[in-house]
Formats: structure tokens, C-alpha cells, sequence
């Protein structure tokens, strides 16, 4: 691209250099793409369409499209992502914030709780939605990746909610001690054989850890069950992420572990995405 382009005519070239590349959506991803590059909200996008770019934002537009062309989640290249209506922010080194997880906040968010353990916390996007929707909440937030944890901690911070939430270290539950009315997870589902059909964006650009178990993607699951009724009060509810193909064998894995009340609630596109079970008491 060069300086003497409008942005209409920049758009126009990165979409069709994205399309080419194989992106799946590239008019929109080069519309973001150059709010970002001219860092303005991508709605006024259109009002500088008819102006030329000055050399300092084709530059660096020409830099974002590139790594976009190399399968870069837009994320990344933004540094955020949305998720529950905040924005949080995220790298390599956490999973992507998806809207499928929205699912898991408003089935955590149907009943009350005020003390929450979020399994594998990434980012932090549910422990610390789910305490910002809830001020009287507490939480603690756990990973295995000690940058995850310091990205989540950074999100807690920019969300207010830092003094009710404990973010630490720990192999599942290895760290953890006391009960909680809420434990919530998204944990890695993807089973071995699934990786290879996952998109670049997600195989090459997230966190392997965050995806699979290098199994049958069920492992995770083993794990929260065998622990979960030690961490849980009576009453105390578990609420959990899972494939769209799991929900017979999690359920199994729960109803095996004594939990109670176990169910499964579909997406926005009637796909299995979350399953919620009780502590008997």
C-alpha cells in the first residue's frame, strides 16, 4: 500500500489481499484493521473513507493486514477483545474470549453466589465478568500458566475488581483449599485428533494448553469432577464450558461423581456449550 491511497481504496486492497489469504471475514477485519491503524472507533471508518492516508497510518496498516494475511487473530493485532460488553485484554498467551462463553455467564449469573473459583482462569474474562456483574462477589482465579495469571491480573485491574479477586498458580484444584458456592470453568476440550481441523488462527496463535488435553479432550473433565465436591458447599453449584459433541460423557462424568441436578444448556445456535450440576445438601 501507498500514502497516496484514500482509505476506501486502502480497504478495498486489504480485503481482497485477506480474502486471498483465506480470512473469513475480510471486509470487516479490514475495516477494524484501519480504525485501529488510525486509531479511531472502526464507526468512523467511513467518515475518512474519501481521505487519503497519511504515511505514518498506511504504514502501519500495511503492517496489520500483513500479519492479519499470516493468520494473526485480529485480536491480537488490537491487543483486546470483548466479551459480556468490557473489553479485555488478551495475547498469545491466553485464550481468545469467545461469545459461545456468554452461555456460562448467564448461567452462572441465574442464581446468587459470593464466592466463585474459576478453573483455568486465562484471561480472567469469566471470573472477573462474573464479579464485575456481582459487586458483593468473591473470587479466586487459577491457571497453570504463570502468564496467564499475570494477564488475568492485569484484567482485574482495569475492571475495578482487583481487592475481591485472588489470582494464583495451581495445577486445578492443587492449590486450593476451602469450599465455594460457584466453581466455574472453561477448560481445554479440544481432543488430540480435533487439532489438526482447528483454523490457523486458533492452532498456530493460542495457547495449546488452553485447547487440548493431547487426549480425548475429556481429561480436564476427569479432573474437575474428582475435585469439585471437596470445593464445593451444599447447595453450591459447578459450571462448566464443554465441545458441542461432550455432553453425554461430561454428564456421565458428573452424575459418577455424585454431583446432582446435572443439565445441559445449548448456544444461541442449539449446539450443547455448557453443563451445570449441584452439591447435594
Amino acid at each position: 500500500m501507498i500514502a497516496a491511497l484514500t482509505a476506501a481504496q486502502a480497504m478495498v486492497a486489504a480485503t481482497a489481499r485477506l480474502r486471498a489469504a483465506g480470512v473469513d471475514d475480510p471486509a470487516r477485519d479490514a475495516r477494524v484493521l484501519l480504525a485501529h491503524a488510525a486509531r479511531i472507533e472502526a464507526s468512523r471508518v467511513t467518515l475518512i473513507a474519501p481521505e487519503e492516508l497519511s504515511p505514518e497510518i498506511a504504514e502501519r496498516y500495511e503492517q496489520l493486514v500483513s500479519l492479519r494475511a499470516i493468520r494473526v487473530p485480529v485480536s491480537h493485532l488490537l491487543g483486546e477483545r470483548e466479551f459480556y460488553g468490557r473489553r479485555f485484554r488478551v495475547s498469545r498467551d491466553v485464550l481468545d474470549p469467545r461469545p459461545e462463553t456468554e452461555v456460562l455467564i448467564e448461567a452462572a449469573l441465574s442464581q446468587p453466589f459470593d464466592r466463585v473459583l474459576d478453573l483455568g482462569v486465562g484471561s480472567g474474562c469469566i471470573l472477573i465478568t462474573l464479579l464485575a456483574e456481582r459487586s458483593s462477589a468473591t473470587g479466586i482465579g487459577v491457571d497453570l500458566s504463570e502468564a496467564a495469571c499475570l494477564q488475568a491480573s492485569a484484567n482485574a485491574v482495569a475492571h475495578g475488581v482487583q481487592e475481591r479477586v485472588d489470582i494464583r498458580r495451581s495445577d486445578w484444584f492443587e492449590n486450593i483449599g476451602g469450599t465455594f458456592d460457584l466453581i466455574v470453568s472453561n477448560p481445554p476440550y479440544i481432543s488430540l485428533k480435533e487439532m489438526d481441523g482447528l483454523s490457523p488462527e486458533v492452532r498456530e496463535h493460542e495457547p495449546r494448553l488452553a485447547l487440548t488435553d493431547e487426549a480425548d479432550g475429556l481429561g480436564a473433565y476427569r479432573r474437575i469432577a474428582a475435585g469439585a465436591p471437596d470445593h464445593l458447599i451444599p447447595g453450591g453449584r459447578l459450571v462448566v464450558e464443554i465441545g458441542p459433541t461432550q455432553a453425554d460423557a461430561v454428564c456421565r462424568l458428573f452424575d459418577a461423581a455424585g454431583l446432582s441436578d446435572v443439565r445441559v444448556i445449548s448456544d444461541l445456535d442449539g449446539r450443547d456449550r455448557v453443563i451445570g450440576a449441584r452439591m447435594p445438601g
